[in-house]
């Protein structure tokens, strides 16, 4: 199992924060672990909301289906599966300001069968993504 949280100040509208990163297709350009992240299902991003995502983690590529099972003003779950693995994306906003967002990033992994194995050496790749994550989010978010 995974288990990292990052919580930071970002200059920008809590507002512009939350619907940036509820659309998940997004996490292509905060997230350096994701390749590629199309969403699956039509229509606008809302509870339910699914997206086909592609990432590479220390030279290891997995393909995961997440979707939005949380849509809260000041809170978004995307939860995403595959055969191997489920991750819980869990991010919470709160306004400090009119352009001043605390973001709260907590990203969980659970691994299946002999994914598990795995396990001890994945925590260390994910606390270093973490750190990278949180770098490469202030910096997008404070572009919007």
């Amino acid at each position: 199992m995974v288990d990292v949280q990052r919580t930071f100040t970002v200059s920008a509208d809590k507002e512009k924060v939350r619907a940036f990163l509820r659309d998940f297709a997004n996490a292509t350009r905060w997230d350096p672990g994701t390749q590629s992240c199309v969403q699956s299902t039509p229509g606008p991003v809302t509870l339910g909301t699914k997206w086909d995502n592609t990432s590479k983690i220390a030279g290891i590529s997995t393909e995961l289906v997440y979707e939005l099972t949380r849509d809260d003003p000041e809170h978004i779950v995307l939860t995403g599966t595959n055969k191997t693995a489920t991750s819980v994306d869990d991010i919470r906003f709160e306004a400090e300001g009119p352009d001043i967002t605390v973001v709260t990033y907590h990203a969980h992994v659970v691994f299946n069968g002999a994914a598990k194995l795995a396990d001890p050496i994945v925590k260390l790749v994910f606390l270093r993504l973490a750190d990278e994550t949180e770098k490469q989010m202030t910096k997008t978010l404070e572009a919007l």
